[in-house]
């Protein structure tokens, strides 16, 4: 298959960990871009990853891609067989994907250094050279990644301590978890773990000042990134199979953001409002762009937890005493996001999550 992405996008490093650790043959090329219409007509928007399949059907969106392929894979299952377990791999997934995004845009573009480096690699990938001198091309990406990706989703003077501590809080949560297991939840990877690679990888783990931060601060975590990437040779080992203290300060961090985001961004929807605010740990963010992404997201948590028996839907209860853990079972109603209602995903038309182009 064909993947189009970037060798420094976010949800293409995660679909690549993937590819490799199932062993699946896959050739990564830059994005078509000269080719938009071509992709909206093939897969909704343009944005990274897209997969080419050899029968000639097209995928996008990289967590029902991962969970695709799952069923044409079986061997090495990335979901436990503990209900329990695999809701928790669900929502750690959710946060990597979702959460952290913020984090990770913001030590890409907020800093001299960083956005110089990437703005010279995209440069490099654009597959159809822009008849522009290239000083000013890639000025182009940089203003652009810092007004879509970083001052239009909340990043400012006001909020950017807490961004960067949002980094911090989840480099701590995932040590406390390696210091005792070589994945976030067993002895081989899980959905959680490749969730948190979209990170963790190409931003975190490669980006000059989160690289630097995680080396010094958690090699743990900087040893677990190269473990994701050669996967395929981790030997067979179990799931736990129970929730466990370590996992406790991922969590909490889990409830306390990704959870709040959730909730607020869905409530604006439901009222069709243009933007949102929300107060996450004491810190206000305002003027966000209201993604209807997330409120499927959100749906997509709660279908899991209601299809959970009673028993265990009582042991997460039990595990996530934290703010805005709720959200995930309450029976207060949730904005409806009228999103994949027919299952098409990942094939067919996918919704533009961020904005075209560029991580």
């Amino acid at each position: 298959m064909k993947v189009y992405g970037s060798r420094v996008s976010y949800y293409t490093g995660k679909l690549e960990a993937y590819l490799r650790y199932k062993n699946i043959p896959y050739s990564l090329h830059g994005m078509p871009y000269e080719q938009a219409d071509m992709l909206k007509e093939k897969v909704g928007s343009v944005q990274m990853p897209i997969v080419d399949r050899e029968d000639g059907r097209w995928m996008s969106d990289s967590t029902p891609i991962l969970l695709e392929l799952e069923k044409e894979h079986p061997q090495s299952p990335i979901l436990p067989d503990n209900p329990v377990i695999a809701f928790i791999a669900h929502l750690i997934e959710d946060y990597g994907d979702e959460w952290l995004w913020r984090s990770a845009m913001h030590y890409r573009w907020s800093f001299p250094y960083g956005r110089e480096l990437l703005s010279n690699i995209l440069v490099d990938e654009i597959s159809t050279p822009v008849p522009m001198p290239r000083f000013i091309v890639r000025r182009m990406i940089r203003r652009r990644q810092i007004r879509f990706f970083t001052t239009r989703d909340g990043v400012n003077a006001g909020t950017r301590g807490h961004v960067e501590q949002g980094y911090i809080n989840a480099l701590k949560g995932m040590t406390s978890i390696l210091e005792h297991r070589p994945f976030l939840l067993g002895d081989r990877p899980s959905l959680a773990d490749f969730g948190m690679t979209a990170p963790m990888f190409r931003h975190f783990s490669q980006d000059p000042e989160p690289a630097e931060i995680m080396r010094t601060e958690a090699p743990l975590v900087y040893d677990w990134v190269a473990r994701m990437w050669r996967a395929q040779s981790v030997p067979s080992g179990s799931f736990i199979d129970a929730l466990d203290a370590p996992l406790t300060p991922l969590l909490r961090e889990i409830c306390e953001t990704h959870l709040a985001q959730l909730a607020a961004n869905g409530v604006a929807f439901s009222r069709n409002e243009k933007s949102f605010e929300m107060t996450v740990q004491g810190c206000r963010y305002t003027n966000l762009p209201i993604s209807r992404y997330r409120v499927y997201c959100l749906e997509q948590l709660r279908k899991t937890f209601n299809a959970l028996s009673p028993d265990h839907q009582s042991v997460i209860k039990q595990a996530l005493p934290f703010e805005h853990a709720e959200l995930l079972w309450s029976d207060q109603p949730i904005a409806k996001s009228d999103y994949n209602i027919d299952g098409h995903l990942p094939y067919g038309h996918a919704i533009n999550v961020y904005g075209e182009g560029t991580p």
